[in-house]
């Protein structure tokens, strides 16, 4: 059995933004991100097939969470399009119509549940397959049966394929970018850090305080004086960011049983199909309950 955890928010910013036609639904409402989201999720559940045992997608709904109170500058709605925040229960809706299991976040975040999933019921499944990009979710990994998967891409990383492409093992990942810093979640980092210096001393010294003082024990790095006086003078707000970028374990998700997947309710998704006018949908479903 594989459990499929999909990161919707990511999934309808990328749609909202895609070359993909408008869609205005009946009412005249903005809906090109939700329908397309829906197409994207009918085109996961194609491709992965009968694979697909267990899935659930994570909203970040509202944007804003616990993080907010921890840092000023983390991560809001601001500069999010009006019309792509008023498709969020939407796209929700949508997935829900598809048979799929929603997991939407309020204090917490779509990347911790996807996280709180992973480690909650991994011990039940074959494979945990994580889908999304963001670099967060590395920590995730855990040898071959947790993975996080770029699946248009076709790219699959376990444990050893992220030691190749970040430098680094999961454990470091939050480490790595309370340096580097995370645009996506607003983590700015430390300055002077890049993705190959900070990787070079998190690959020996696994986390920031095991990482010396004396930048004479440390591997050849570029500027390696001024790095060292850097992390010396701000090393408590590199352990903010750090805990900016772990995800926690402890969101509210649902069952393992509710994610079961059972195939696509008939009824619902084809009424879901009129009340946005998306015909095109109705026959997508492989799987039908």
């Amino acid at each position: 059995m594989r459990l499929h955890l999909v990161d919707g928010t990511y999934e309808l910013f990328r749609a909202y933004f895609s070359k993909r036609p408008p869609h205005r639904a009946p009412d005249g409402s903005d809906k090109k991100a939700t329908v397309v989201l829906a197409s994207a999720m009918l085109a996961l559940l194609h491709d992965e097939g009968e694979a697909v045992t267990h899935v659930a997608v994570a909203f970040d709904n509202p944007i804003r969470s616990f993080r907010n109170d921890l840092f000023d500058g983390y991560k809001t709605e601001e500069g999010v399009p009006p019309e792509l925040l008023a498709q969020f229960d939407a796209a929700e809706e949508a997935v829900r119509a598809l048979g799929i299991a929603v997991w939407s976040m309020r204090e917490f975040e779509a990347d911790d549940a996807l996280a709180t999933g992973a480690a909650r019921f991994g011990a039940e499944m074959e494979q945990v397959r994580i889908l999304t990009p963001d670099k967060d979710l590395g920590q995730c990994v855990r040898g071959t049966h947790v993975v996080q998967v770029d699946w248009r891409g076709k790219l699959v990383l376990d444990e050893d394929g992220l030691r190749r492409r970040r430098g680094v093992g999961p454990t470091s990942i939050p480490d790595l970018l309370a340096l580097t810093g995370d645009d996506a979640d607003g983590i700015p980092g430390l300055p002077g850090f890049g993705e190959k210096s900070a990787s070079a001393l998190l690959a020996q010294f696994i986390h920031l305080e095991g990482i010396p003082s004396d930048p004479s024990s440390w591997p050849p790095v570029r500027q390696a004086p001024r790095l060292a006086a850097t992390l010396e003078e701000r090393k408590e707000e590199a352990k903010l960011y750090r805990t900016l970028a772990t995800l926690r374990t402890d969101a509210p998700v649902g069952t393992l049983e509710e994610a079961r997947f059972q195939g696509v309710p008939r009824e619902r998704f084809l009424a879901w199909c009129d009340a946005l006018g998306v015909d095109g949908l109705r026959v997508r479903p492989q799987r039908w309950q």
